[in-house]
């Protein structure tokens, strides 16, 4: 892109009006394609509570909802029709109960109702392991590109790639390209078991084979990389000499909301929300086959300016109907909202290590679980003074129903991974950072610099109020991964005495809930930083970039 248009993505509806009405566009002098993006959808079906950060507090909107989402990209379609491509970023079919009871097969027929041209798998897409995964993504009707999964199998397959590597279009006169990335880091993420034949490898192996490929050869004027990978290591990607000659990483994964693309040495990165609560437009404007004006726009996907689309209401239900009466019950109430979007500590997590430890806090002497944000948050209704939880919250909460396993581990050990799920969250490189949230527990309080260097962040670690001792031997309680050594607990590995309990956590949550009627789980200082505030809402600093 020219230096001048540098600043020409404004990110504002005034810009994009400019856009559309400028004379060269009007008289066909100059046409305009645009591309809407959504990503990290994680199957809610319903419009639902979402959360905004203004005037620094957290403020809650209703929004997305396939239905509402489907008239959003129609009528978005409609304004340049014959030039618009709609692409999800993954994560689509992982994240409700409907998603998780079909195996995904239920989210199907709603995507291909919603007419996406481009689809990318992200991390979770492989929940449900390989053969399922190729068969939901199968079920798409439309392209599915990743340039870096491979079959890793003993078949006359292995080494092939499980999906074309890259997609083309001709829009407004022009040929466009599309190269797609999964996160490399898959396997380690995600249950190890869920990605057994699959290789992953980074995109810095071929990703400047298929940028040749198609600025040379396919002749396109435009190179966007369709990633899933997460804001942070996403810009260390844009950063790279590996990704000169693309124009835009449409970036995935971490459910960040970026409103003015960001800037790095060699493209630009975007991520467009999560939940389908927002939808990411980009409109670009070719004359004489040369990029002349560009407008980049986050856009909610907001049910009071979009009527909610019959067809694909009634859609939504009869795939959701099998499963109706289950999701449907009640288990509890909060009398807070549930959110899970802070960093370093939030009300969601802390009710789920809440009703682990009081099952077994005779038992163990801390209890700990893997951070994550998908869910969006539950909101107590204003005169009820509580929001209901469903089995179908529940499922959205922890999408995988998984045993809970006992072990003990040294103080050093305790102290070791905490320093390891710290580096994963902030560090200074950002191709080492992972998922964008640190790890959550209960019986633990913890103290850490952000700035300090790797191994060296912790300032002080208490077990249930006492100094830790890294000599003595600690009980704990985590979920167990599938494919993971029997000796390894929530990535803590070589665990003395490992066993299961015979629970599952949706049980142990169904339990405290029926305990405990109406919850209220608070951000309570279980993890503190001297450097960082307790509402931390991303990983990404030294950036043009907040989360709001």
């Amino acid at each position: 892109m020219p230096p001048s248009l540098a600043n020409a993505v404004s990110g504002d509806a005034y810009h994009q009006n400019e856009i559309f009405s400028n004379k060269a566009v009007k008289k066909g002098k100059a046409n305009v394609f645009t591309l809407l993006h959504t990503s990290d959808i994680h199957a809610q079906l319903y419009t639902h509570d979402e959360f905004f950060w203004e005037n620094n507090q957290p403020v809650y909107k209703k929004r997305g909802g396939f239905a509402v989402l489907k008239t959003m990209l129609q009528k978005l379609k409609a304004e340049n029709p014959a030039n618009t491509v709609i692409i999800d970023g993954g994560d689509c079919f992982q994240g409700s109960g409907t998603a998780s009871l079909s195996q995904g097969q239920a989210i199907i027929p709603l995507i291909n109702n919603i007419g996406y041209d481009l689809i990318l798998p992200g991390n979770w897409e492989v929940v449900y392991g390989k053969e399922m995964m190729r068969k939901d993504l199968g079920g798409y009707n439309s392209a599915k590109i990743c340039a870096n999964m491979f079959h890793d199998t003993t078949d006359e397959h292995r080494n092939e790639m499980i999906f074309p590597p890259y997609w083309t279009k001709i829009v407004a006169g022009v040929k466009i390209g599309f190269i797609g990335y999964n996160d490399p880091l898959t396997p380690k993420r995600q249950s190890p078991a869920y990605s057994k034949g699959i290789l992953f490898t980074k995109p810095e192996v071929n990703v400047q084979k298929y940028i040749k490929l198609l600025r040379d050869y396919e002749q396109c004027a435009m190179v966007f990389l369709v990633t899933h990978m997460g804001l942070a290591q996403q810009i260390d990607l844009a950063n790279k000499v590996d990704v000169k000659g693309v124009d835009y990483i449409l970036g995935a994964d971490t459910h960040e909301r970026v409103r003015k693309p960001i800037q790095g040495a060699y493209a630009k990165v975007t991520e467009p929300g999560a939940f389908g609560s927002f939808v990411a437009r980009l409109d670009v404007v070719i004359e004489d086959g040369k990029i002349i004006d560009e407008n980049y726009h986050l856009l909610d996907v907001d049910p009071e300016k979009y009527k909610p689309d019959a067809a694909m209401n009634e859609l939504v239900e009869k795939v959701r109907q099998p499963y109706t009466q289950q999701l449907n019950k009640v288990i509890g109430k909060t009398a807070v909202p549930l959110v899970r979007y802070y960093v370093l500590e939030n009300p969601m997590d802390n009710l789920i290590t809440d009703a682990m430890h009081w099952k077994y806090k005779d038992k163990v002497d801390f209890v700990a679980s893997n951070g994550f944000r998908f869910c969006p948050p539950l909101v107590p209704d204003a005169k009820k003074g509580y929001a209901e939880i469903t089995n179908d919250f529940l499922w959205s909460m922890m999408p995988v129903e998984a045993d809970l396993k006992i072990g003990e581990i040294s103080g050093k050990q305790l102290k070791e991974w905490l320093e390891k799920e710290l580096h994963n969250v902030f560090a200074k490189n950002p191709a080492q950072r992972f998922g964008g949230w640190l790890v959550r527990f209960k019986g633990i309080t913890l103290n850490f610099t952000v700035n300090k260097e790797a191994g060296q962040r912790i300032n002080e670690i208490k077990i249930n109020g006492q100094a830790l001792d890294e000599t003595k031997m600690y009980k704990m309680l985590g979920c167990e991964r599938d494919g993971d050594p029997d000796d390894t607990i929530c990535r803590i590995e070589k665990v003395n005495n490992p066993r299961k309990t015979g629970e599952h956590i949706h049980n142990v949550i169904r339990e405290y809930l029926a305990a405990h009627p109406l919850v209220s789980p608070k951000i309570e200082g279980r993890v503190t930083a001297t450097d960082a505030p307790a509402n931390l809402l991303s990983q990404l600093e030294g950036y043009d970039y907040i989360f709001r």
